[in-house]
């Protein structure tokens, strides 16, 4: 197994698991190096922690397609090599070394949103269906042959987050299926269409700022899909009173967690996006493109999260304050 993170922790249950039934053993695991958060406290790794657990042994190279790393993994005389969220493209190399070589899980229906960030990436688009592939690694980025795919709708308050938890088991029982299918020889590959593929690249912390200029359906869709990393924001600047030189603005950058369109539309319909709408009756309503949208959760930075009852109790955000990018 070669992964890293929650996403991969159902499939590597499922492969211990399967490998008490049929006799084919889980030989070795390789995982990202431990990471040292604040305070100087590591991270703790499940996988790693599992895989210790069952007595098998754990390789953490920095990268894994180095001579040394590339001899660890031959030392194991492996048949496969079953990858999820591993956060490595690996050489032609080391894709050598198992005989049948490797298998990926991931989180989309290849070849649509090929690349890292596949479950935020169909929610950012709108998407009402994802799932799962299996495929077998080449040295081109997900656009190796299919083996398998399970298909599942993603709701419309799902978050990127939520998603990941039900894919990662969709995940496992497909993986277990393929892997049983490659040691019978009964697996079927079907070469992927990359006339159709498209990509979802690795996400920036910046790309969670929000664009009032959008739609009430697109900034419903970034807030969802950017959950739980890595969020959207605005910045509020609210106009607390008169001084000397006229209105004085004071900005707040809120991380906003919940939305929904709402029926409020600003009067004319002249207001600007990003303008709020709406205070009143414990509401936060801001215009967008097209549309009003209604902020139901939120976060100040350096605080809690909070309704939107609860930051206008503690807040003076008047009606035509604004967000701003």
């Amino acid at each position: 197994m070669m992964a890293t993170g929650g996403f991969a922790l159902p499939t590597f249950r499922a492969l211990l698991d399967q490998a008490q039934s049929n006799g084919n053993p889980v030989v070795g695991l390789f995982t990202q190096p431990d990471r040292v958060g604040r305070g100087h406290h590591r991270h703790l790794n499940p996988l790693k922690e599992l895989a210790l657990g069952h007595g098998i042994p754990v390789f953490q190279p920095e990268k894994a397609n180095t001579p040394e790393a590339i001899a660890s993994l031959a030392a194991l005389i492996p048949d496969l090599c079953v990858v999820a969220a591993y956060g490595q493209i690996l050489s032609p190399a080391l894709l050598a070394v198992p005989r049948l070589g490797a298998i990926n899980v991931h989180a989309s229906i290849l070849p649509k949103y090929r690349g890292a960030a596949p479950i935020q990436t169909a929610i950012l688009c709108g998407e009402t269906e994802t799932g799962v592939t299996i495929f077998q690694i080449e040295p081109k980025l997900d656009a190796g042959p299919i083996l398998a795919i399970a298909r599942t709708p993603i709701g419309e308050q799902e978050t990127a987050g939520e998603l990941e938890s039900r894919l990662a088991i969709l995940g496992a029982e497909l993986a277990v299926g393929v892997v049983e299918q490659l040691a019978e020889g009964t697996a079927e590959p079907i070469v992927q269409d990359s006339s159709r593929a498209s990509r979802a690249p690795r996400l920036k912390k910046e790309d969670g700022r929000i664009d009032w200029n959008r739609s009430p359906r697109q900034i419903d869709c970034q807030v969802r899909a950017f959950q739980p990393w890595p969020l959207a924001y605005s910045t509020l600047v609210m106009r607390e009173g008169k001084t000397e030189r006229g209105n004085s603005p004071r900005s707040l950058r809120l991380i906003v967690l919940e939305v929904a369109p709402a029926e409020q539309r600003s009067s004319g319909g002249s207001a600007a996006p990003g303008t709020i709408l709406a205070v009143d009756n414990k509401r936060l309503v801001v215009q967008a493109a097209g549309g009003a949208l209604e902020i139901s959760r939120l976060q100040p930075e350096g605080k809690r999260a909070m309704t939107a009852a609860e930051f206008l109790a503690g807040y003076p955000v008047r009606r035509s304050d604004r967000f701003e990018g």
